[in-house]
């Protein structure tokens, strides 16, 4: 057997977007600025650390699809909060939003993460936001980056 296992990262390379919905703006500001602050902290430089806007959590695959295609992104993180209101309405936001990023990701071939909150209430979703439950926006900016990593060992592999 044969166990592949990332090389430390040169970073300085990496193009990351963030793709970040619009809607609840103060949870997904938090999440973008966990992101973002993950990215730096981790070498991924300013000029190649894209963020772009979308209206809602339905919109992201279309823009993370952009960004693969039009910024050539090793990676794209996904942000949005849905929170459960009295309709089914908050079911078929997250199962699309779900189903189109993870099958983005394996269309392109590129890490596409999915750092969508999907909660009962407000409350949950600031305390996942920058919170007592910490920021999944950060925790979804480094899944972005290691799975760039994984990526990246196994195409070493291949090629040795």
């Amino acid at each position: 057997m044969v166990r592949i296992l990332p090389s430390p990262p040169t970073r300085a390379s990496l193009r990351v977007a963030i793709v970040r919905a619009r809607f609840n703006p103060e949870v997904t500001q938090r999440l973008a600025a966990g992101a973002t602050a993950t990215l730096r902290a981790a070498g991924v430089p300013d000029g190649q650390l894209f963020e772009l806007e979308v209206p809602g959590a339905v919109e992201l695959a279309f823009a993370a699809d952009l960004a693969i295609r039009e910024l050539k992104v090793d990676a794209v993180v996904c942000l949005g909060a849905v929170i459960r209101g009295e309709t089914g309405h908050y079911d078929l936001v997250c199962r699309i939003a779900a189903d189109t990023l993870s099958r983005l990701a394996l269309e392109r071939s590129v890490p596409v993460i999915f750092g969508v909150l999907t909660c009962d209430d407000e409350a949950q979703a600031l305390a996942r936001a920058g919170g007592a439950q910490g920021n999944k926006g950060a925790d979804a900016a480094q899944a972005a980056l290691d799975m760039i990593d994984l990526s990246r060992a196994v195409a070493a592999q291949r090629g040795a």
